[in-house]
C-alpha cells in the first residue's frame, strides 16, 4: 500500500533532508517549512526511519482540507478511512497545533478529531465501543491558516533518539542537527575533521557514523513495528541491509575540550555508538590545537552563554576561533552559535551562514571556507 509520507525536520535543514531522501532514491519531493513530502509503502517507512539522519520523524499523511468551523473539522476527519490503518483495539492518541487559524483552541480541535475518528471506526468495524488497549497510533491535527493536515506518526520517540547518548554536556546538540552540520560542511573521510569544543561528542559521533555509512536508526525500534499490519521480517531485512552497508573506511576524527567530565561522557557515547575506533578524544584548550594536515575541517558547537558559561567566555571563544582560522589557513571552519557579534569578534565575515534552531534557540551556522 502506498502512502503520502512526510519527513518532519528542524527549521532550516529541510533541503538537507531532501538531499538525503534523493540519495536513498526518492523522487517528486515537496519541500516546505519544517517538512519534506514524498510517497512510499511499508518498506519505505522502514527505510526512512532507519536511514534518515536529519529528519525528526516520519508521518503518514491521512488528509488535508480547509476547515473554518468545528463542523468542517469533524466532517473532514470523518471522511478519512482510519480503519485502513488503525485496528479496532488501536490506542488512538490525538495531539494538535494551530497557527493563524480560525480554529485556535487546540484542545477543542483534538477532542473533535478524536470523536470523528471514533465515528469513522464505528462504521468500519460495526462496533459502538473500542477498548483502545492495543498498539499506539499517535494522530496529529495540525492547522495552518485554516488548512488542516491529519497525520499518523510511524516513528515513536523522535529520530534524534539514536540510543547512544545517555549523558550530555550543559548545552547538548540534537543528534539530527549535528548530522546536518556535518552534511552541510561536505566533509568526507579523506579530510581531517576536528571539533575543538566537542562537549559530549555528538558532532564527532554523527560524523563518524556518516563516514562509516552507518544507518542511525539501525539499533532502535519504531512504533510502526508494533502495529499488527507490520511485516517484521521486512523490517529486519532493511536492518540487515543497513548493517551490510557499513564501509571499511579508516579515519580519525579529533575531538577536544577542556572539561574532563564531558570528554569521559563523549568516550562512553562513542563506545555505545560503535565508533570509538574512529574518534580521538583529548583534553586540550582550543588555542593549543594545531595540525600538520592540509585542507582539514573544524565543525563546532561552542558554549552559548545563555545556557552555560558567561558572555565574556563566549566572546573569548569566538575570538579564538578567528585566531585558529588564521593559523590553519587551508582549513575550513564551521561554527553554530546564537552569538550575534560572532563575525565581528571572529574578525571576518563568513563565506556563508544559515539560520538554524538548536531546540528553541535561534542560531546561525557560520561557514568559513
Amino acid at each position: 500500500m502506498d502512502y503520502n509520507l512526510i519527513a518532519t525536520t528542524t527549521f532550516g535543514i529541510e533541503v538537507i533532508t531532501a538531499k538525503e531522501l534523493k540519495a536513498l532514491g526518492y523522487e517528486d519531493l515537496k519541500v516546505e517549512d519544517g517538512k519534506v513530502s514524498f510517497t512510499g509503502d511499508e518498506m519505505d517507512i522502514a527505510i526512512t526511519n532507519i536511514w534518515l539522519r536529519t529528519a525528526d520523524r516520519i508521518l503518514i499523511k491521512m488528509a488535508s482540507f480547509k476547515a473554518e468551523s468545528f463542523e468542517d473539522l469533524f466532517q473532514g476527519t470523518l471522511a478519512v478511512n482510519w480503519g485502513d490503518i488503525i485496528p479496532e483495539n488501536g490506542n488512538m492518541h490525538v495531539t494538535g497545533k494551530s497557527i493563524k487559524s480560525k480554529l485556535f483552541s487546540v484542545p477543542d480541535c483534538q477532542s473533535i478529531v478524536k470523536k470523528a475518528i471514533v465515528q469513522a471506526m464505528k462504521k468500519k468495524y460495526n462496533k459502538e465501543w473500542f477498548s483502545e488497549d492495543g498498539p499506539e497510533y499517535k494522530i496529529e491535527v495540525a492547522i495552518l491558516k485554516d488548512i488542516v493536515t491529519l497525520t499518523i506518526d510511524t516513528t515513536g520517540a523522535g529520530l534524534h533518539k539514536r540510543g547512544y547518548r545517555k549523558n550530555s554536556g550543559g548545552a547538548p546538540l540534537k543528534e539530527t542537527l549535528a548530522a546536518a552540520l556535518v552534511l552541510i560542511s561536505n566533509w568526507n573521510p579523506s579530510k581531517q575533521l576536528a571539533d575543538v569544543c566537542c562537549g559530549s561528542g555528538t558532532i564527532a559521533i554523527e560524523a563518524a557514523m556518516i563516514g562509516k555509512n552507518m544507518a542511525p536508526g539501525v539499533n532502535r525500534s519504531f512504533v510502526a513495528e508494533t502495529w499488527p499490519s507490520a511485516d517484521k521480517e521486512m523490517w529486519e531485512q532493511v536492518r540487515e541491509g543497513a548493517r551490510k552497508g557499513v564501509n571499511k573506511e579508516q579515519f580519525r576524527i579529533l575531538a577536544s575540550d577542556i572539561d574532563s567530565w564531558v570528554l569521559r561522557t563523549g568516550k562512553d557515547n562513542a563506545e555505545k555508538a560503535g565508533v570509538s575506533d574512529y574518534i580521538a578524544f583529548q583534553k586540550l584548550p582550543m588555542n593549543e590545537f594545531s595540525s600538520k594536515k592540509k585542507g582539514g575541517v573544524i565543525i563546532s558547537n561552542p558554549p552559548y552563554g545563555e545556557r552555560m558559561g558567561e558572555a565574556e567566555v563566549v566572546e573569548e571563544i569566538s575570538k579564538e576561533f578567528g585566531q585558529l582560522y588564521s593559523n590553519l589557513d587551508d582549513w575550513s571552519v564551521f561554527v553554530i552559535t546564537p552569538f550575534k557579534d560572532f563575525q565581528k569578534v571572529f574578525g571576518k565575515k563568513a563565506d556563508k551562514n544559515r539560520k538554524l534552531y538548536n531546540g528553541r534557540i535561534q542560531c546561525y551556522y557560520y561557514q568559513y571556507l
